[in-house]
């Protein structure tokens, strides 16, 4: 298969957790004859300061001729402490979003089982957890209508959705949970917004069509208790815009960093393949970002593109890097290994899948071979 990717790799950790995950796509390449096609521009913070606007005409450009977009991490302290900033980094990832018409956001949550000791919660609490949260991406508070009086003192944010802003996630969702366990969570705020109401509305008329797979709902203050309670019970989760942000993040806790959460930002043509951490900006150049996220992005790139052996490689080469503690120090105090090592030993794993049988440790640090 020939594909051509938009690098949007942005700010702070950004480009060196993308390039770990170019890496690893490059050794998919090799070992299963395709060709990837990587082409790089600017977004974000780095994207302002060349040219005045967070998203160009160029990179733009770029994404709507590419088959895909793999994308980094955007934001910088000197936007962020400033509220007052009238161009912010973030606008730059809206506006993709809404040009790209990228209206489903697909968060996997997963408990690894070499790794269920670094989650802050208790193992029996998180064991078997596997979950996926279905995000509505271009609707809702952060793109409804903003007001602010001449005062400065009063403002509002518009939250606002259509049957079909829902009915186009929700089938996604639907399909999703055919394929898992058949359950389907949606989580709104329907004793309060209106918003809310309209959702558990057109879900429940749209899951009559779907008889196979259970729905039930929670709002959104329960499903974040019962997130951290009993997480397991769940299997796909849907919901709108800002209710995904925030309890994606949270989900972020289960697997012990959120350095290990991948994401995919679809619509009718358009896919984006993204870690869910930010920029970390304290980090830059240190070589101490955990890139896991990042790669997991790419093999759920590969993965909408029907390469679900290809994609599974590529999980079971980060799975045997959680295994044998090839990880940067956010999973294990005591690594050694940074940014670099981490993915140089995953696209390793890769290219040498049936041959895996040690780590020479040793050699890791200094970029020699890594399997033996």
């Amino acid at each position: 298969m020939k594909l051509k990717i938009a690098v949007l790799a942005g700010d702070g950790i950004g480009p060196e957790v993308t390039a770990q995950a170019i890496k690893s796509l490059k050794a998919i390449a090799d070992v299963y004859g395709h060709s990837f096609e990587f082409q790089e521009a600017l977004v974000g913070a780095c994207a302002i300061d060349a040219t005045g606007n967070p998203l160009p005409k160029e990179t733009l450009s770029l994404c709507e001729q590419s088959d895909a977009v793999l994308f980094g991490a955007i934001g910088h302290p000197k936007y962020d402490n400033d509220p007052s900033a009238k161009v912010r980094p973030e606008q730059g990832l809206l506006a993709l979003r809404k040009s790209l018409g990228l209206f489903t956001n697909i968060r996997p949550v997963k408990a690894y089982p070499t790794l269920l000791e670094k989650s802050p919660l208790k193992r029996e609490i998180i064991e078997g957890t596997d979950f996926t949260i279905y995000r509505e991406l271009t609707g809702g508070i952060y793109f409804g209508e903003k007001k602010l009086n001449s005062e400065g003192t009063i403002a509002s944010d518009l939250c606002e959705y259509s049957e079909g802003e829902i009915e186009r996630i929700a089938h996604l969702a639907f399909k999703a949970a055919r394929q898992r366990r058949k359950k389907l969570t949606l989580v709104d705020k329907a004793n309060v917004l209106e918003t809310s109401r309209l959702w558990r509305k057109v879900v429940t008329q749209l899951g009559k069509s779907y008889e196979d797979v259970t729905l039930d709902y929670l709002f959104v203050d329960n499903a974040a208790m019962q997130m951290i309670l009993n997480p397991s019970q769940f299997d796909v989760i849907l919901t709108e815009n800002m209710f995904g942000d925030i309890i994606s993040d949270e989900g972020s806790v289960i697997g012990g960093s959120i350095g290990l959460l991948a994401s995919a930002s679809v619509g009718e043509g358009s896919a984006m393949f993204e870690p869910i951490h930010g920029s970390y900006p304290q980090a830059t150049g240190k070589n101490i970002a955990n890139p896991i996220a990042s790669i997991l992005s790419a093999a759920m790139l590969l993965e909408h593109f029907g390469l679900k052996e290809e994609a599974q490689t590529i999980q079971s080469a980060v799975e045997f890097a959680l295994e044998k503690n090839v990880v940067t120090t956010d999973l294990h105090q005591e690594s050694t290994y940074g940014t670099i090592q981490v993915g140089d030993f995953i696209a390793h794993c890769i290219a040498e899948t049936d041959s895996i049988s040690a780590v020479n440790h040793e050699n890791i640090n200094v970029g020699q071979s890594t399997i033996i």
